[in-house]
């Protein structure tokens, strides 16, 4: 192909140009976040088959930041050829011009404005699929990108998707990698396209909602969340003013090629094709709340790039670069795979490689007992209104051989209904015999179970769930219907027989009576122990629920560190009222029982409940959540003589979700007066990570009171180490920690250290800790910084006995003037006041120059939220500036805090920081 260079020299935009952004040739416009050195056009000879004259010059305008990285005297490793799509310009990729200017991660980014769109020639011709392809060819080599240096990487959106795709395919010696937001490159002729784009193609409506007037494009500038700024909307709109300027909106939607006849139809089936040829690094950003490329478009991408780093930005829209900061995890990603070395990935890898152990699979504890006629699982049924000491309500129990034949029968009927190593399948089933058995017949044919808690709500769960992606749903008929109802992902297969009809209403291609009819296959697949095992989905309490991935082996490490750490050993029987772990027991070789609870809602669990589930099993060893608990406390006056024996035998409690207070655990221990009681730190990512029992708290404690009367006598503020947060112990075996000090800006710096005494960020590593976190590339990234290591977001300090103090969540961190302040050891001492419930202490106003506030629920329960009584409020601040030298700004009380959903017992800090601020501000309360 003949290369043509520019006939002149580049001209740049520069007329009115201001601090508010470049005004281009055409517009008076200001175009705020452009810089006007990257505007230039250039004339370029276009070979595309629509042209009537071959090689007719055709002007081309692109923002180009090569004159301002040569002015910086910066070499860029390479080229990002940016594509829009339809309405948008070169404007939508203005972040990633500015972000690849960056001194340790320089990058030429050309974005073109295509023929007929942003500022470019209008030609007067309709151009196709076809006739655009070529057209960046022409462009590309008049930039010389197809002669190098450096690799090219094409940044695509919407249909520039397709058409950078193209270019591509037509250009593999150079081409070296594939960026690409919300676009398709294909759509299934059996689906409907989206219905704003059917609307859009309906002859009634098509010219005019795309040229005679600006409906379109008004539409488009709407999909952004949250809106675009009015200047922002107007930088958009500049290039398509009147109706002669905006003909190549109509033509682009006109050139959709969904049906067979139609002129793009034969290039968009090959150009799609040849996607899964592109070897290339892929990145994949992607918008959850687009109606237009949804995430079936996404699914399509994946199967063509299976090899390819997901991101998926819950609640993005369409324009999801100005949706979210698309520009950071770019440049970080063209730094991972285009920098020297291997990719973070690979250092994380690595570095928390250990010496190969005896890898014994997650269910050798059921295959070692697999002729043991005692109980294995127990499902209770409600207590209703019988005698509070009668026998305990069973509703089903199955013995080990029991479980050990349904799992082995569920395994190969799933895989003749044809569920394969690596599907994911969606068990929307109640905790008990029936959910044990599915998963372990999961487990054992190489299935990656979804977890994904109910206690999301419909809204979360649907976005966990459509995130996940699972190819198959096993659930009870309330799940199928409330799948059916929310579109949730996969082919059903239902735990109940149905009825014909019922079947066929749900879409049930089987049912678990069915499957257990199939004799078991001593041939079933073996997993391999590095392959994904479980995608399990975090509490959803600090944003949007993240699926975190689990090997076979990283479920196998997890079952190990339970063990270890509570003592865990055939025989014992477990009542679990924390889901996660009702799960463990067959694992384990334990005998498990749930209580009669509504696990999704931990606060439902009653005292007699409990000790109903204890007596059925004998139970020594219990595993509760802190809502659990307090519950379990107020409800204990249901108890007769025979339910407080039975939590009279329990040996060990284990509460998992977050640190309990001292008190609480003091409370706890006259009901369990001879268990010893555990709270461990962990989280979804890595359970447990450290244990501790009360005994140990109260030693922790003890060490740590001198420095604390110190600083009392002397009036400073505590020092971290000396009793700062709450005491969680030290690392259970296997596992390592460490902290990243605490800049004087709240950010975490490089380096770790176990430093006695010293605040940071907590990591850890240790086997059992998650895989990656589930196509959110940008997150792993981050969370991996360190490599090896895993950053929790939580901040804490180790002390000089190795003990690990949790001091608050990362995010909750208060940045006064004077410096950084962690919010726990406040809040304790706050919650220490008579007429305290919990407390939170939130910072309000700017970071750098925040206000410590605390928001306390009250006992009894305030009326309504707002400032605390003076008493009250003097009273909480003269705790918190005694405990640790805190001035607080304000003391508001609320009837209840919101927590999250999951474990009921983790405050929604960021929500209620907003509130206290709009509180404070002197606006109508209301209980956030």
């Amino acid at each position: 192909m003949a290369r043509t260079r520019p006939s002149t020299p580049p001209r740049r935009a520069g007329a009115g140009r201001g601090p508010e952004g470049a005004r281009l040739p055409g517009t008076e416009v200001p175009l705020p976040g452009v810089d006007p050195a990257w505007s230039r056009t250039l004339t370029v000879a276009s070979t595309a088959p629509v042209e009537p004259v071959p090689g007719r010059r055709r002007r081309w305008h692109v923002l180009d930041n090569a004159a301002s990285l040569e002015a910086a005297g910066l070499t860029p490793r390479g080229t990002v050829l940016a594509v829009h799509g339809n309405p948008t310009w070169s404007y939508l990729w203005r972040t990633v011009l500015a972000a690849a200017t960056d001194p340790a991660n320089p990058w030429r980014v050309v974005a073109v404005d295509q023929l007929d769109m942003g500022f470019s020639e209008r030609t007067g011709l309709t151009r196709r699929l076809d006739d655009r392809v070529r057209d960046l060819a022409d462009l590309t080599a008049a930039l010389g990108l197809d002669d190098g240096p450096g690799p090219v990487v094409t940044l695509a959106h919407d249909w520039g998707g397709l058409i950078s795709s193209g270019w591509a395919l037509e250009h593999p010696g150079v081409h070296a990698g594939t960026i690409l937001t919300n676009t398709a490159v294909h759509h299934d002729g059996a689906e409907r396209i989206p219905a704003a784009l059917r609307l859009a193609l309906a002859p009634a409506a098509h010219g005019l909602l795309t040229d005679r007037t600006s409906a379109f494009l008004d539409v488009t500038l709407r999909l952004a969340d949250p809106p675009l700024p009015p200047e922002v909307r107007a930088a958009y709109r500049a290039p398509y003013a009147t109706r002669g300027r905006r003909r190549a909106i109509r033509d682009f939607v006109a050139d959709i090629p969904v049906p067979a006849g139609h002129p793009s139809h034969e290039p968009f089936e090959r150009i799609a094709a040849g996607v899964a040829r592109l070897q290339g690094p892929a990145l994949l950003l992607w918008g959850t709340g687009d109606p237009v490329f949804q995430e079936r478009y996404l699914a399509d991408l994946m199967r063509r790039l299976p090899h390819a780093d997901v991101h998926r930005f819950e609640g993005g829209n369409h324009l999801v670069a100005e949706s979210r900061d698309i520009a950071t995890p770019v440049l970080a990603w063209l730094a991972d795979r285009f920098g020297p070395g291997p990719t973070r990935r690979q250092r994380h890898l690595q570095a928390r490689a250990r010496a190969a152990e005896p890898f014994v699979p997650f269910h050798a504890g059921l295959e070692e007992r697999r002729a043991d006629p005692g109980l294995a699982v127990v499902d209770m049924a409600p207590a209703g209104d019988g005698p509070a000491d009668g026998a305990p309500p069973v509703r089903a129990s199955l013995s080990w051989a029991g479980l050990a034949e349904r799992v082995e029968r569920l395994a190969a009927g799933l895989t003749a209904a044809g569920v394969r190593p690596g599907d994911r399948v969606n068990l929307m089933v109640p905790p008990g015999s029936e959910l044990t058995a599915l998963l372990y017949a999961c487990l054992r044919i190489g299935a990656v179970i979804v977890v994904a808690d109910t206690g999301l709500g419909p809204k979360g769960l649907t976005r966990a769930l459509r995130g996940a992606r699972p190819a198959w749903l096993v659930g009870i008929r309330r799940a199928l219907v409330a799948g059916r109802a929310l579109g949730w992902p996969g082919t059903r297969i239902a735990v109940e027989d149905l009825d014909p009809v019922s079947r066929r209403a749900l879409g049930a291609v089987a049912d678990v009576p069915g499957l257990l009819r199939t004799a078991p296959d001593p041939e079933l697949p073996v997993p391999d122990p590095d392959d994904d095992a479980a995608v399990l989905f975090t509490s959803g309490s600090t944003g949007p629920a993240k699926g975190v991935v689990y090997t076979h082996r990283q479920l196998a490490a997890m079952r190990d560190a339970v063990a270890a750490t509570c003592g865990l050993v055939p025989g014992t029987g477990l009542v679990a009222g924390f889901a996660p772990f009702a799960l463990l027991g067959p694992a384990l070789g334990v005998t498990s029982v749930t209580p009669d609870m509504d696990v999704t809602a931990p606060r439902t669990l009653t005292a007699r409940a409990l000790a109903d589930a204890a007596a059925a099993i004998r139970a020594t060893a219990v595993f509760l959540s802190p809502a659990a608990i307090d519950n379990l406390l107020a409800t204990q006056d249901g108890l007769g003589p025979a339910g407080r024996a039975a939590l009279g035998d329990v040996r060990m409690l284990l509460s998992a979700g977050a640190p309990l207070p001292e008190p609480l655990l003091e409370r706890t221990q006259a009901l369990l007066p001879a268990a010893e009681l555990h709270t461990p730190y962990g989280m979804t990512e890595g359970l447990p990570l450290t244990d501790v029992t009360l005994e140990g708290i109260r030693r922790a404690r003890a060490d740590a009171r001198p420095a604390d009367l110190a600083d009392e006598l002397t009036g400073a503020p505590a020092v971290a180490g000396a009793g700062n947060g709450v005491c969680v112990g030290t690392p259970v075996p296997g596992t390592e920690l460490a902290v990243t000090p605490l800049g004087p800006d709240g950010v975490p710096g490089t380096e770790p250290t176990r430093e006695a005494g010293t605040t940071g960020e907590i990591l850890a590593r240790a086997p059992h800790v998650k895989d990656r976190y589930d196509r959110l590339w940008a997150t792993e990234h981050e969370a991996t910084a360190l490599p090896g290591w895993h950053r929790t977001g939580d901040v804490g300090h180790l002390d000089a006995a190795g003990r690990l103090w949790v001091e608050g969540r990362l995010a909750h961190v208060v940045v006064t003037a004077e410096g950084v302040r962690t919010p726990v050891a406040a809040e304790h001492a706050a919650q220490d006041v008579p007429g305290t419930g919990r407390v939170a202490v939130v910072g309000v106003g700017p970071r750098g120059r925040q206000v410590p506030v605390a928001v306390a629920e009250t006992v009894p329960p305030a009326r309504r939220p707002g400032p605390a009584d003076p008493e009250l409020a003097g009273a909480v601040r003269a705790a918190v500036r005694g405990a640790t030298g805190l001035d607080l700004a304000a003391v508001l009380v609320l009837p209840e805090h919101p927590t999250d959903v999951r474990h009921n017992s983790k405050i929604d800090r960021a929500l209620l920081a907003g509130w206290a601020e709009a509180a404070l501000a002197g606006g109508r309360i209301s209980t956030p």
